[in-house]
């Protein structure tokens, strides 16, 4: 398993972890500042220029968790890793990763007052006034990220703890298994897949998305059809298991068939979109999120949907809702029509 401590700098993450070492039998200590140390020497000067933080960085967000797991496959007991975790995408991204590998991640805050914070950071001599006032500048990334931090990890003040005290009290919630990230653990797909989403309006025709745990950024309901199952039932199925709205599957219309290109663990194969039709107002004010895999839903307008979705599926559902003005079924590579003159 992953202990994940998260929290602001100044508020004794890496002087915590290191107690922590010594209270769960087995467990190493993983720093990814090491990654990202290695980052900064293979990272052209103008990719490194274009961020003010490594984690902006998809290569790190990717490299984190890869290593984690790899390490873990070595090691006999719990990884330990201290680190800020500020952009709850990024949160999604690194802790679905390392569910889809079948690992558990333990997320703990370690919390101290912002006053004290920025006493700890302006007392610390050992690093420059540059790096002091720049850590100082994440505080208020910190206070942003901090009503999403308290929902989703267990909270430890260490505002009048000592590090050994802290980690006292994060080894026993540890062990209790109050802080393990309730994400369901996917599989990762190594080729491509077939995956079916739904798409459903309510009485101004907007078009209803979800917000995942376990991945960034929002979605259509739906999911990977499995080996041998029919993508309409798979479909409907995706639909009642995250939002709890039954579906007909025979009701369901194709409007597009998209074939998207292989980046990664999640993506690549085609991709089906149905028309689910309109909520009435009961079935909406039904919806019973499953909360392992889905945070939100809302019904978005234009504005909000092109807001919320990657480029990819912005153009997928555009295209997909032509379709379904012209009553047609189109085909998409990469979110772009073939055929079209």
């Amino acid at each position: 398993m992953i202990v994940w401590v998260n929290g602001t700098y100044g508020v004794g993450k890496s002087a915590t972890a290191r107690e922590l070492r010594e209270l769960l039998p087995g467990s190493t200590l993983f720093e990814p500042e090491t990654v990202a140390a290695g980052l900064r020497q293979l990272l052209p000067p103008a990719g490194q220029d274009a961020v003010t933080d490594i984690q902006d960085h998809a290569s790190w967000r990717q490299l984190v968790p890869a290593a984690a797991v790899a390490l873990l496959a070595e090691l006999p007991g719990p990884l330990i890793v201290p680190t800020a975790l500020l952009r709850q995408d990024h949160r999604d991204e690194i802790f679905g990763t390392v569910a889809a590998r079948r690992v558990p991640v333990h997320h703990v805050l370690l919390h101290a007052e912002e006053t004290i914070l920025r006493k700890r950071i302006e007392a610390d001599e050992t690093e420059s006034a540059a790096t002091r006032q720049w850590r100082l500048d994440q505080l208020a990334d910190y206070r942003r990220a901090r009503s999403w931090l308290l929902q989703d990890a267990a909270l430890v003040d260490s505002t009048e703890l000592t590090p050994r005290q802290a980690a006292e009290r994060i080894a026993d919630i540890v062990r209790s298994g109050a802080a393990r990230c309730p994400i369901v653990e996917h599989s990762v797909h190594t080729g491509d897949t077939v995956a079916a989403a739904v798409l459903l309006f309510d009485d101004q025709d907007r078009v209803l998305l979800v917000d995942p745990v376990y991945k960034p950024g929002w979605e259509f309901p739906g999911g990977v059809v499995e080996d041998g199952e029919q993508p309409s039932l798979a479909a409907t199925r995706e639909v009642a298991e995250e939002l709890g709205i039954p579906l007909d599957p025979t009701r369901l219309r194709l409007l597009v068939t998209d074939w998207e290109p292989h980046r990664g663990p999640r993506t690549g194969g085609l991709r089906l979109v149905f028309d689910g039709g309109r909520l009435t107002p009961g079935q909406s004010a039904a919806v019973a999120l499953q909360a392992e895999e889905l945070r939100g839903w809302r019904f978005t307008s234009e504005a909000e949907w092109r807001a919320l979705l990657p480029e990819s599926k912005r153009r997928r559902l555009a295209a997909a809702l032509r379709a379904k003005a012209a009553a047609e079924v189109r085909y998409l590579e990469a979110g772009t029509a073939v055929g079209d003159s």
